[in-house]
């Protein structure tokens, strides 16, 4: 049976106390109670959920899944206490926002790759979109990088030479069809398809928005070298919680890989 809970920002910061309280020693290491992790609702929580479901009882781990539908509160919350550990990130967004919050969360194991793609309601490829078109790109560090180096890996923008991971449209130094970007919320760009031209959307909100990235999408990220691969992740000190082993464990097996190979068809790409 599914035993997810759905959690948004506000209802987050509304029932924050209440959080806290359930989630008591949810990040002490050997604790006996269950391991509560903060997951993205696709696919995160539902390689999660398929562990509870099918791996987790005979390895004798008592696993909760908590879906947030944002990048700042898993990191929060896990930072805070208030979950024992989260799934959605990937090592540059980690960097990022340890630097910027003054956090100390840290990568257990890398579990999947969701590639970033470029998707459209109005052109069926990438050379068509007409000179002064829109494009909506995720506005946080380095989301928007990525999706500004996917462009430039296509041919669509050049970027500065050694610009990295805090790359913005001001880095651009050649852009032949006079691309216009709008800036979004990442969980915002697969909504803002019918108002822009096109949308450089992450992974996990393409397949939550009902989009197939192996065939809609108009360019996709190479995995090959790619550095965003999404991993299990705890606050320092917490890498040794039995828990937390167990999880890693489970979460690398040939079940899994199986399980995201079957499910996503090439959406999602095992990277263990």
């Amino acid at each position: 049976m599914r035993n997810t809970v759905k959690i948004t920002t506000a209802v987050l910061a509304a029932g924050a106390l209440t959080l806290g309280l359930s989630a008591c020693g949810a990040g002490d290491s050997g604790s006996d109670g269950p391991l509560i992790v903060a997951a993205s609702p696709t696919p995160h929580a539902e390689i999660l959920t398929y562990v509870k479901d099918n791996l987790a009882k005979k390895e004798g781990l008592d696993l909760e899944v908590k879906e947030f539908t944002d990048y700042v509160t898993p990191n929060t919350a896990t930072q805070d206490g208030s979950v024992g550990a989260n799934y959605f990130q990937n090592q540059p967004y980690l960097d990022d926002f340890n630097k910027k919050n003054g956090t100390d969360i840290v990568p257990v194991v890398t579990v999947h790759l969701e590639p970033l793609g470029l998707y459209s309601h109005k052109v069926k490829k990438a050379d068509a979109l007409k000179s002064g078109a829109t494009l909506a790109i995720p506005n946080d560090t380095v989301n928007e990088a990525r999706a500004l180096k996917l462009l430039a890996a296509n041919g669509l923008i050049t970027l500065k030479a050694g610009v990295g991971n805090e790359a913005t449209p001001s880095d651009i130094t050649k852009n032949p069809k006079n691309l216009k970007f709008k800036e979004l919320e990442a969980a915002q760009t697969p909504r803002s398809l019918d108002d822009v031209d096109a949308a450089v959307v992450n992974g996990n909100y393409a397949l939550e928005s009902d989009l197939k990235p192996a065939k809609d999408a108009l360019v996709l990220e190479s995995p090959k070298d790619n550095p965003y691969g999404n991993f299990l992740a705890v606050k320092k000190g917490e890498e040794n919680d039995p828990r937390v082993k167990k999880l890693a464990k489970l979460l690398t097996s040939p079940e899994v890989k199986k399980f995201i190979q079957d499910k996503y068809a090439g959406a999602v790409l095992a990277s263990f």
